[in-house]
């Protein structure tokens, strides 16, 4: 098995459904474990949905299931660290899939990109980890504007991170968003702005890459697949 330290790809997957994100960073963490990818970064766009970390109670949810489907927003239970989370067009999503010693370290390193790559858009930012674990992301004075969850097995990162840019902030309204009542912000919210999604992501790559100490090699979806495949995997 090849450590591949150093190894850095960024794939760029679009909207992208949760469930098929979920299952497609379980196959990267395979890959990476096994030594046939280094670190990679997928960076996504979720359809309207609540995900549930292992800390979430039930009364996160302000109404029944049943009144968000008929609003179109789904809810799933998963495996990362944290409480709920809301996803939604207009966010920028990242699931950085990578090797490391020490998790906690793992999570404060990506709450500095983060708040580098808002600071690249008028947005002063900070983090909050002295406050306790509930306090987790990044946060524009009171006002949280990303949120953090990650799950580790066997040393390989899964789940990540997720940046507010201009997207509808009314659905965080009818959740208890990471088991707080706060306020949630967007980069839209607070500069009065659009911010240009792609020129962001771009930002976001460089200052990722150098926190690791790596070069991002950005490459396309159907690229990772052929790289994750199984090498006892039959031809087609």
């Amino acid at each position: 098995m090849t450590d591949r330290a150093g190894e850095c790809s960024v794939v760029q997957l679009g909207q992208t459904e949760y469930r098929e994100a979920n299952e497609l960073q379980e196959r990267v963490r395979d890959a990476r474990e096994a030594g046939r990818i280094g670190d990679t970064l997928l960076l996504l766009e979720h359809s309207p949905v609540y995900t549930r970390g292992r800390r979430s109670s039930p009364d996160e949810l302000r109404q029944e299931p049943a009144w968000y489907a008929e609003r179109g927003i789904e809810i799933v239970d998963v495996d990362r660290g944290g409480r709920i989370t809301y996803h939604a067009p207009g966010q920028l999503v990242g699931y950085p899939i990578v090797k490391t010693a020490d998790v906690v370290a793992h999570v404060r390193s990506l709450e500095r990109v983060i708040i580098a790559a808002l600071a690249s858009v008028g947005v002063e930012a900070r983090a909050r980890a002295d406050e306790g674990s509930d306090f987790t992301g990044v946060w524009v004075e009171q006002r949280k504007i990303a949120s953090i969850g990650v799950h580790l097995r066997r040393s390989i990162t899964t789940h990540g991170f997720a940046i507010n840019l201009d997207m509808d902030l009314e659905p965080w309204q009818w959740i208890v968003p990471c088991g707080l009542q706060a306020e949630i912000t967007s980069v839209a919210a607070e500069t009065g702005s659009a911010v240009d999604a792609d020129v962001f992501a771009a930002e976001l790559i460089g200052l990722w890459a150098a926190e690791i100490g790596a070069t991002a090699e950005a490459i396309s979806g159907e690229r990772l697949i052929e790289l994750i495949a199984p090498t006892d995997a039959p031809l087609a």
